[in-house]
């Protein structure tokens, strides 16, 4: 199973931090081996560019994460069934989800307490200025949700193939 906690704390603070809108920790994250961890930073932030860049190089996971974080009930249901349960914890924190914080809590996991509450404290944010009679909002999304298409057809297709190549082999 994949999931968050595959990372070294380390990587997991300066995720923690480009979440919290430091740029010099994203570049970190960036050009040191861990582009996912960049891209899920800002795909946390509502960049659907990340979004594809996830999709379409294999992180599928991380955006999907990303879409449960925001609370998307499908995705939230697809990270309990195919992540480990500390990112579907970790995703129910980032919205003060008392059984979450309490079960990371309890388990020690700190780093990904400190991640929920930066994205949080992030989220707070952004739909307070979405919020505001001066932000412009341009519908959006269509690119990532494109790629989520794009995503689900090829497991769809990869599943079928499974099947076949299955079938074929049994058959005498």
């Amino acid at each position: 199973m994949k999931g968050l906690e595959q990372y070294d704390v380390k990587v997991l603070l300066a995720l923690e931090k480009s979440i919290g809108g430091r740029t010099d920790f994203f570049k970190v994250l960036a050009t040191g081996g861990y582009p996912e961890l960049a891209a899920f930073s800002n795909a946390i932030r509502a960049d659907d560019e990340a979004m594809v860049w996830l999709f379409k190089n294999g992180y599928a996971w991380l955006a999907i994460l990303s879409n449960a974080i925001d609370g998307q009930q499908k995705a939230r249901e697809w990270v309990g069934k195919a992540l480990t349960p500390v990112n579907l914890m970790f995703a129910l924190a980032c919205r003060r989800d008392p059984t979450a914080l309490r079960w990371l809590y309890e388990r020690k996991l700190d780093i990904f307490l400190m991640l929920a509450q930066t994205t949080e404290e992030f989220l707070k944010y952004q739909e307070k200025e979405a919020g505001s009679p001066y932000t412009m909002q341009f519908g959006g999304h269509i690119r990532a949700q494109e790629a989520l298409t794009e995503w689900k057809q090829q497991q769809d297709n990869d599943k079928e193939r499974q099947q076949t190549q299955q079938g074929e082999r049994q058959a005498p």
